[in-house]
């Protein structure tokens, strides 16, 4: 017999896992706040921007060709800002005492698309640091691309610079807590929903009719303590009348 279940069932189980699923989805929210305000570390990031040229002679001509071949170079330029050449004497310059290899793992080279600019991205623990990276980064390139490539039209177009109370990227506490608590209250419906999926109890008449394929032809009521307590004293007062009537009537 095929088992199909009605939307009056589902809201059911979630009004019987009501306070379960309140109480998962408010400590999913409780633990990220927690967590992304006191655990994780704040990461800030800085940028510069360069635009990089071929070398050419003043008087020739800047046609669509040379600019093709510049945009195409353009994944060599962040290959190689990247590179040991250039952040290894930027690490010795600043005197990080990290390797190429670590500060690396800080930097992101991009450029829009069709577009000579490249955007140079550092993130750090500390905003002044982030900003003193992807300046130094600026100023290396700009200096050793002249003696790795035959180019030496490298202009910065801006400075990474430390605003005041300038924000971390990262983490962001209020997207987490958000995507924590729509986790939780997914996985809470779930679990409510598996719960009622393996719980094989048999808890009414219509249960048992469900299950055994049979109609129901009737059912014995249930009566607690306190109300078979009180019937016997109903019974126990009746009885008292009643014999007191048959005493006054004798």
């Amino acid at each position: 017999m095929e088992e199909t279940i009605s939307l009056k069932e589902l809201l059911e189980t979630l009004k019987k896992r009501l306070i379960m699923i309140i109480l998962m989805t408010m400590t999913a929210g409780l633990v990220s706040g927690v967590v992304s305000y006191f655990f994780l570390t704040p990461i800030y990031q800085a940028s510069t921007q360069i635009l990089v040229n071929q070398s050419k002679n003043e008087q020739a001509l800047y046609n669509y060709g040379e600019l093709q071949t510049n945009l195409q170079l353009i994944n060599t330029y962040n290959v190689i800002i990247k590179s040991p050449a250039i952040l290894d004497k930027v690490s010795d310059e600043l005197k990080l005492g990290m390797t190429a290899t670590q500060l690396n793992g800080k930097i992101t080279v991009g450029s829009e698309a069709q577009s000579q600019v490249v955007t140079i991205s550092v993130q750090d623990e500390s905003a002044e640091t982030a900003a003193n990276i992807a300046n130094k980064t600026a100023a290396v390139f700009q200096t050793e691309i002249s003696k790795i490539m035959n180019v030496d039209n490298v202009s910065v177009l801006a400075k990474a610079t430390v605003a005041e109370k300038q924000s971390p990227i990262k983490p962001q506490p209020l997207l987490n807590v958000a995507i924590a608590v729509v986790v939780g209250l997914m996985a809470a419906v779930g679990l409510a929903f598996l719960i009622e999926y393996f719980d094989n109890t048999v808890k009414n008449e219509q249960d048992i009719e469900k299950i055994l394929g049979l109609p129901i032809l009737g059912a014995i009521a249930t009566i607690d303590d306190q109300k078979m307590e009180e019937l016997k004293k109903r019974k126990a007062a009746k009885s008292r009348t009643a014999g007191r009537g048959e005493t006054y009537g004798v």
